[in-house]
């Protein structure tokens, strides 16, 4: 035992650390952010913590995959975030903690929220919900309201009051939807404020309503299939809102000259 780590201790050490996938960052910066140094031993690093130093200091790295070569090459594969949303700053009606009805529970959550610091600038996060950095004022992707975020870092999962996780994901869900169907430039802003349906600005001449606890994947396909039926029936000028809440029908159509 004592001769075989001795070995790997000797033969096995980094001469060549190599970076691939990356395109924001340099290859300098990320392996500057892996802590990975020249002479390392390649068997005794730890690639949980590589990983971790890599996403809290280049929060828009998404997947990282590291890989031996032996004998001496260290290799980072990784897969950068985009960012696709812009949550604004947004803060729920305060409810009046002695209001009637308000549990324990209710109380606990409001106070706990009250004392968190909340986010006063717009956010950029990636499909998943990870914040990316502050929003600059011509800071593109799809603007998101409804989520107070919670104690941001660059780097992490965004936060919000327990009241809004569920909205919170809702709106993964739909990112990576519209992501999977190839309909992500087509959105341009995402409304949670409703109890029961979110409002999305589809193609700029749409204001489409979906109901929240639905197969996300085939309300988009919905509205896109009932979008392009109405373009070619009435026009590529015609403008208005498209629910798509109603129990009895798939979709309905309110055009603004109505």
């Amino acid at each position: 035992m004592a001769a075989a780590t001795i070995g790997a201790t000797v033969f096995f050490q980094v001469e060549t650390l190599a970076v691939t996938g990356n395109q924001r960052y340099t290859q300098e910066e990320i392996i500057a952010a892996s802590g990975v140094e020249l002479g390392d031993n390649l068997f005794w690093i730890n690639k949980y913590e590589i990983e971790e130093s890599i996403r809290q200091q280049l929060p828009y790295i998404g997947t990282i995959e590291i890989h031996r070569g032996l004998p001496s090459t260290l290799t980072f594969a990784v897969e950068e975030w985009e960012a696709v949303a812009r949550v604004e700053v947004y803060s729920d009606p305060t409810p009046q903690l002695q209001e009637e009805g308000n549990t324990e529970e209710d109380t606990a959550e409001e106070a706990e929220t009250e004392t968190a610091v909340r986010s006063d600038v717009p956010w950029l996060i990636s499909r998943t919900g990870r914040l990316l950095e502050q929003a600059g004022d011509s800071s593109g992707g799809i603007s998101v309201t409804g989520l107070t975020i919670l104690s941001p870092q660059a780097g992490t999962d965004m936060a919000v009051p327990q009241s809004q996780t569920d909205r919170l994901a809702h709106l993964v869900e739909l990112l990576g939807v519209l992501q999977e169907e190839g309909m992500m430039d087509q959105v341009s802003a995402v409304d949670l404020t409703h109890a029961t349906w979110m409002e999305l600005r589809y193609r700029e001449n749409f204001l489409v309503k979906l109901p929240l606890q639905e197969d996300m994947t085939r309300l988009v396909r919905l509205m896109a299939a009932a979008v392009d039926d109405t373009i070619h029936t009435r026009g590529e000028q015609v403008t208005g809102t498209m629910d798509l809440t109603q129990s009895n029908f798939d979709a309905i159509f309110h055009a603004d000259s109505e």
